[in-house]
């Protein structure tokens, strides 16, 4: 086997509504066929089925049909991935790993790349995707093929490329309710030895919540940007690709309901008696106080809802970056340098129930990142190896502000954050023959990491005013962190034949440590054993069945809590989870105008160790911490939620889809889809019945018209026809004399028409 001269990435049109790996008849393929899908999960041109990896695919059609801007709007075609929205924060879950935490020095337990480019912020999270050529979505430890932090996946954003073939043109537009106005299109120029591709974006919605108190609505979208990419084949074997990306996104955050825990009637009354409230300290005078069994989320109108009497939050953010991909073919080995640099600056202002606004002026991330990989076939070894470099300086100036203290408000409190994250790593795998139909495969990464912080914590100030801390802080703060870790991955592939693949292996995935404004905590490592089969049947058509099983066994799995508004948010280790689940899909091409797809996912996730401070309701007791439960002044027993279910992981995730395709001769054809998705309970925190998210069903359909040239279609959807607006945060906090629940809510039902063009 020898590499082609450019990996060339192929990914043939998905479904209208996509499931994984779901691919249409094309005019490049015979009637009577489906074309393959190729991707580069491996950093190699491979057919999805012959990739030993639980991947979900999601084409270029596929994300267009389903009018994909939004980072959050990839778990409509990849159910299996939970996406949630804290404010301005993007949360992102695989198989129930990931990372719920806004701490400066916490990384991303999903690897995020778009082209090779690393992101890890979660307020980075929040770019908008435009003029993508597919999205692949890769379950279980990825360290020794995709950077840092992949213990739980990685998701890959390869966006078009230019070409020298011809000139092309596409785009679309799209209005829908809450007056949703989208444009987005690309354009390519070719040009003797590359070509020039520039594409772009405008968003502008009104909010999906209404708040009657102050007669307003949050969560509105407005994004511009734009993309200048260009590939160069100066001379045979060498491709260069270059990308400059600018996006502005100026948007009312999502305000959070809340109710107020001491207002008449919500209290725990005495010995913790009423409203579902428990005791879990009954030997302290008073008692602790947690809300374990209340029902206040069932006040709430998910659709109107009185906010924070501050109002409702405004986000803004630039993000430029430069990115390339530099690839030479000597024949047995390609080598390939992709680096990228991205600037972001972001100013917000959330609003916090009862009467607080958060304050940022400024949330400033400057990150760059490079790899250097040689990839090879040598006697029939499939090998790689490379190297990795990646940096962050994050420089943060906010604080939480509250106006009804003092005539000019008050800072309940001010702090900087500033922090440099240096890390660089080795790699290499290699797919190792034993027979014809049997191959090992071995993989090994180390990786270092180095943080170093300097947090300034202002303190109250009171009568300070909305400006800005002036004075010295109280306290200063030179935190720091280093960690290293070899990681590995170890496999058996069995191919008895074309059309099958099974596959076992076990990987480690490791997340450094870091610290916050209280300590410092420990890195979190994974151990998965995983085990799967790919099976194409009904050949010339490409259906296919996949089944998958694992078994992560987690160590020190880094969770925040927020324990005191005074303090911030603290990260603490869970002393350890298991996570495991089986997952089974299939998509059958019933015929060239039926297609059937389906899939089960089940997911069994316990803390087997958490030991962490509790937010509290406590009245005349003489707790030594907040969540001790021993009166002693000399002990602290910290509470044990061994047991409780990790954050955003329903135990059952099932979807289905069907498209059929309308022949209408010469007119051209009406393609009907229809595309629904269960899931089971889940909680977003501590297992509190407030945290609980009931089981739901949405359902996505659209009716996509294409005349016989396939020039231009019109498409008529619907999204989440159920009308459901999951619950995507919520938390409790008492800190000082507040004593508050708050939550967060998804999408609602949306609908529209599209116009779209393409030649």
């Amino acid at each position: 086997m020898r590499f082609s001269a450019t990996i060339h990435m192929l990914m043939v049109g998905c479904a209208t509504i996509a499931m994984p790996a779901f691919a249409q008849t094309t005019d490049t393929a015979p009637d009577d066929q489906v074309a393959e899908i190729v991707v580069t999960a491996q950093n190699r041109a491979q057919s999805v089925q012959d990739v030993p990896i639980a991947i979900d695919v999601i084409g270029a059609e596929a994300i267009k049909d389903a009018g994909v801007t939004d980072f959050r709007e990839i778990e409509r075609l990849a159910p299996a991935v939970n996406i949630t929205q804290d404010a301005n924060f993007t949360r992102v879950t695989v198989r129930g790993v990931g990372t719920n935490s806004n701490d400066e020095s916490q990384d991303q337990s999903i690897a995020i790349n778009i082209d090779g480019e690393y992101l890890n912020r979660a307020n980075i999270l929040n770019i908008s995707l435009f003029d993508l050529d597919r999205v692949e979505v890769l379950r279980g430890p990825q360290g020794t093929l995709y950077g840092r932090s992949a213990t739980g996946g990685a998701i890959n954003f390869i966006t078009r490329k230019a070409n020298a073939r011809d000139f092309s043109a596409n785009g679309s537009a799209t209005y829908g309710n809450y007056d949703l106005k989208t444009l987005e299109g690309g354009v390519n120029v070719p040009f003797g030895f590359g070509g020039l591709r520039l594409s772009g974006i405008y968003t502008d919605r009104s909010g999906y919540f209404y708040h009657p108190n102050i007669d307003a609505r949050s969560a509105t979208a407005g994004t511009i940007g734009g993309r200048a990419s260009v590939r160069l084949q100066p001379v045979d074997r060498l491709t260069i690709d270059a990308a400059v990306e600018y996006v502005d996104i100026d948007n009312i955050i999502s305000s959070f309901a809340s109710v107020d825990l001491n207002a008449a009637g919500n209290g725990p009354g005495a010995n913790c008696s009423q409203n579902g409230w428990v005791d879990v300290a009954p030997l302290l005078a008073g008692g602790q106080c947690i809300p374990r069994n209340t029902n206040y989320l069932s006040r709430i109108d998910r659709k109107r809802y009185d906010a924070a009497l501050t109002g409702v939050g405004r986000n803004q953010q630039q993000s430029t970056a430069v990115r390339g991909r530099i690839q030479y073919d000597f024949g047995p080995a390609i080598l390939t340098y992709t680096g990228g640099y991205r600037d972001v600056a972001q100013k917000s202002e959330p609003a916090v129930p009862p009467s607080y606004r958060f304050l940022e002026f400024a949330n400033n991330t400057a990150t760059q990142s490079h790899e250097l990989r040689l990839n090879g076939d040598t006697g029939g070894f499939i090998w790689q190896t490379g190297a990795f470099y990646y940096r962050e300086k994050l420089d943060n100036n906010r604080g939480l502000f509250n106006p009804r203290i003092g005539p000019n408000g008050s800072f309940i409190n001010y702090f900087t954050r500033a922090s440099d994250t240096k890390s660089w790593a080795v790699f290499g795998q290699v797919d190792a023959p034993i027979t014809d139909t049997l191959t090992a495969v071995g993989g090994v990464r180390y990786t270092n990491d180095k943080r170093n912080g300097v947090f300034g914590n202002y303190g109250f100030r009171f009568n300070s005013g909305p400006n800005r801390a002036t004075t010295a802080p109280t306290q200063l703060l030179y935190p720091s962190s280093a960690d290293d870790k070899i990681t590995w991955l170890a496999g058996l592939n069995y191919k008895p034949n074309n059309d099958t693949l099974i596959y076992g292996k076990v990987s480690t995935g490791f997340k450094s440590g870091g610290f916050d404004s209280v300590g410092s905590y420990a890195p979190e490592t994974n151990t998965a054993y995983e085990a799967g089969l790919k099976l194409d049947f009904m050949a010339g058509r490409r259906s296919h069945f996949n089944l998958a099983g694992f078994y992560y066994d987690y160590r020190n799995l880094q969770v925040p809590t927020l324990i005191d508004n005074a303090i911030g948010a603290q990260v603490f280790n869970a002393g350890g989870a298991t996570v495991w689940g089986v997952e089974a899909e299939t998509v059958i091409n019933l015929d060239d105008r039926n297609t059937f797809s389906a899939a089960v996912n089940y997911l069994n996730t316990r803390y087997d160790e958490l030991f962490t401070t509790l937010t509290v309701f406590c009245v005349d007791c003489t707790q030594t911490a907040v969540g001790d439960l021993d009166p002693s002044p000399t002990r602290i027993v910290p509470p044990n939620l061994a047991g409780n279910r990790l954050s955003q992981s329903p135990e059952w995730t099932i979807s289905v889809g069907y498209d059929h395709v309308f022949d209408l001769g010469n007119t051209g054809r009406l393609t009907a889809s229809a595309f629904s998705r269960f899931k089971s309970d889940y909680f977003v925190g501590n297992n509190y019945r407030d945290n609980r998210q009931e089981a739901y069903t949405q359902t996505d359909l659209s009716l996509k018209f294409q005349p016989v040239s396939e020039r231009w279609s019109l498409q008529a959807f619907v999204r989440n026809l159920e009308d459901i607006r999951p619950l995507a945060f919520a938390d409790f906090v008492s800190a000082g004399p507040d004593r508050v629940y708050n939550w967060g809510f998804g999408a609602p039902r949306t609908y529209g028409v599209r116009l779209g063009f393409d030649f």
